[in-house]
Formats: structure tokens, C-alpha cells, sequence
């Protein structure tokens, strides 16, 4: 069985607190026998500021590139508020992203049957939903150039951010999206604002390029961004996959987000292109809540989020589909029993902590796996 490597990055916040729970699940499969894996641990964000004054270090960005998957936690808070723009928290982040390639963010929005009721929504409209969303993350506003502000003299000052893409971008990004929909119910949505962005109008015609050479099979169709958020509000369980820029899909998929009840409980992925000798891709998961530095400290922390993002990693990176499978299961089963952190708390419930509910979804998983 061959030794795979994890590169555990808990951040700061609840980051540690709900790794711990992952980390935990980690060592049962090792003892279990069901895989090999091999685990570091290294510092990102604000405590990785704290030691070294930097929000990642070279050493750690070099151990990512050589790891089979990095598992992230979170990063930020308010401790760091004021340090310089460039070694910020979140720039820890973003450098792994971009010096690891990782251009194509997915992030699943479900709706568990027993959570149906957390959401702003009615319960028709989100019990058994499951759509993905597809972000391109290392390109678009977020990394354009020139990015500056300028003092322009009597207390006027102009801030710039550059909205860039080319094609290639955009057309990895929309194969990532058809690829994954022929999986799922074959279709995509593209989105954009082609109506006032010249970016948007690039996009619509690259991806409609890519579809009509290579993907004629799977749907598709296009909606402006703005109309989409109205859409994933009005009737979400209209989209399979959505595809769409780095800031839409930031904002859209935190929309999604919130439909399934609790940022808590959703994961991610990272990807990169496809080694064509390894047939491997660089990748990252983590949790889409953040630090949440409110309730750092406190065991509180929903660690689902987390621990789905491993399930991500078990079958995107990891070859082990059917652990993945087993540790979603679980999480279901959990739910289903009624137990529950406070964000997701409703009544009838029990309302448990971080480590009580890592410990449930691994009593489920190690029944499932025997």
C-alpha cells in the first residue's frame, strides 16, 4: 500500500479546533489499515505572521508542492488586522493557490434531508439540493494588474483593481465544469456580466467555444451573474454545475452557502492541472467558513466543513472514492440522529461540541468501514 503525504494547515481561529477532528479520522484509517497516509503539520496565516512575518514561508509552500494533498483549516482575525497588506492573513492563502496552480475551486452546495430546516429557504426549495459551484481562482480581479491606490491630493485618493482574463483561462476552467457535469446531470451554467464587462463578454464566447468543440452532449446555457444570485434564492435546485469568474464565484458560492443552512458545513477543493505523467493534480481542501475568531477557543466550532473537505481529498486526490463515500454517509447519519453544534441547532435537537461531534461522525464512519 503506498504512503501518501498530507500537508495539515490548521491557520488560526476555530482552524485548529476543527483539523483536530479531521486529524483524528486521518489516524483511524492509518490504524485501521484501510490506507497509508503521512501527515506534517506547518503554519499559515496569522500564526504563521506570528513566527515568521510572513503569512506563508517558502518552507511550507515547498512541502505543499510536494504533498499528495493539503488539508487547510482557516486564517485571519481581527488580531491582524492592521499588519501590511502583503503579509496579511488571507495573502497566505492566496500565494498557495497561485504558486500551486490552483485554478479551479469547487465547492458543493447540499442540503441535508435532516437540515432542510436551517435554511432561510422553505423546505421545498432546498431539501435535496445539490449543486456545484466552479470558481477560476487564480485569475480575474483578485490578481490583476495594476492593483494600486493613488493619493490624487486634496483628500481625494483612487483605488484600482484590474479585471483580467485570456482565454486559456477561461477555457481549463470551463473543461473542469463539463467534465464534472457529464459525472453528475449534465449541465452547466455559465455566468458572467457579458452586458457591461468586456471580461464577461471573452468568457461567454470562450466557453461557448469549448462546448460546442468537445462538449455538445452536456447543456448548456448562460446567465448574467447578478440574475444567477437571483435565481440560487428564487429556485437553486434549477442548477447542476455553475461555472463562473473568481470574484462571481466568491460571492455566488457563499449564496449557495447559506441555502443548505450553515457555512459550517460545507467543504471545498483546489485544484490544478493534471500531470500528464502522474495523472496528479495539486490540490488543497478546506472548510468555507472562515476563522469565525468569535467562537475560537470555545469548542463550539461546527467540524463537518472540515471534515467533508477530507472526503473531497480521499476522492478528487487520494484515489479512496469509497471512503469518501463512507465518511458522507456518516456525516448523514449523524445529522439524521439530531445531533448538533449551536450553528446549526434547531429544535428537538442536541446541541454538542466540536470534539462531540467529530467524535459521532467517526463512531458512524468506523461502523460503515468496518
Amino acid at each position: 500500500m503506498p504512503t501518501q503525504k498530507l500537508l495539515l494547515l490548521p491557520g488560526d481561529g476555530i482552524g485548529p479546533e476543527v483539523m483536530a477532528e479531521a486529524k483524528r479520522i486521518i489516524d483511524w484509517i492509518n490504524r485501521a489499515g484501510l490506507a497509508k497516509f503521512e501527515t506534517e503539520q506547518s503554519l499559515v496565516g496569522g500564526s504563521a505572521y506570528d513566527a515568521h512575518k510572513v503569512a506563508v514561508s517558502d518552507a511550507t509552500v515547498k512541502l505543499a508542492q510536494e504533498a499528495d494533498a493539503v488539508l487547510f483549516g482557516a486564517v485571519g482575525g481581527p488580531k491582524w488586522d492592521k499588519v501590511a497588506f502583503d503579509v496579511r492573513p488571507e495573502a497566505g492563502l492566496l500565494r498557495l493557490r497561485k504558486d500551486l496552480g490552483l485554478f479551479a475551486n469547487l465547492r458543493p452546495a447540499i442540503c441535508y434531508p435532516a437540515l432542510a430546516e436551517s435554511s432561510s429557504l422553505k423546505r421545498e426549495a432546498v431539501e435535496g439540493l445539490d449543486i456545484m459551484i466552479i470558481r477560476e481562482l487564480t485569475g480575474g480581479v483578485y490578481f490583476g494588474e495594476p492593483k494600486t491606490i493613488t493619493d490624487l491630493g486634496n483628500g481625494q485618493k483612487r483605488a484600482i483593481d484590474t479585471q483580467v482574463y485570456d482565454t486559456y483561462e477561461i477555457e481549463r476552467i470551463a473543461r473542469v465544469a463539463f467534465d464534472l457535469a457529464r459525472k453528475r446531470r449534465n449541465k452547466v451554467t455559465s455566468m458572467e456580466k457579458r452586458n457591461v464587462m468586456k471580461t464577461g463578454v471573452l468568457w461567454h464566447e470562450v466557453v461557448t467555444q469549448v462546448h460546442e468543440r468537445s462538449y455538445k452532449d452536456v447543456q448548456l446555457e448562460h446567465v448574467l451573474a447578478d440574475a444567477g444570485g437571483m435565481q440560487l434564492v428564487r429556485w437553486p435546485k434549477q442548477f447542476d454545475v455553475i461555472v463562473t469568474d473568481n470574484l462571481f464565484g466568491d460571492m455566488l458560492s457563499d449564496v449557495a452557502a447559506m441555502l443548505t443552512g450553515s457555512l459550517g458545513m460545507l467543504p471545498s477543493a483546489s485544484l490544478g492541472d493534471v500531470d500528464p505523467h502522474t495523472r496528479k493534480s495539486r490540490s488543497l481542501y478546506e472548510p468555507v467558513h472562515g476563522s469565525a475568531p468569535d467562537i475560537a477557543g470555545k469548542g463550539a466550532a461546527n467540524p463537518i466543513a472540515m471534515i467533508a473537505s477530507f472526503a473531497m481529498a480521499l476522492r478528487y486526490s487520494l484515489d479512496h472514492g469509497k471512503l469518501a463515500d463512507q465518511i458522507e454517509q456518516a456525516i448523514a447519519a449523524v445529522l439524521a440522529r439530531g445531533l448538533r453544534t449551536a450553528d446549526i441547532k434547531s429544535d428537538g435537537t442536541t446541541v454538542v461540541g466540536t470534539q462531540e461531534m467529530g467524535k459521532a461522525v467517526l463512531d458512524e464512519f468506523a461502523k460503515l468501514a468496518g
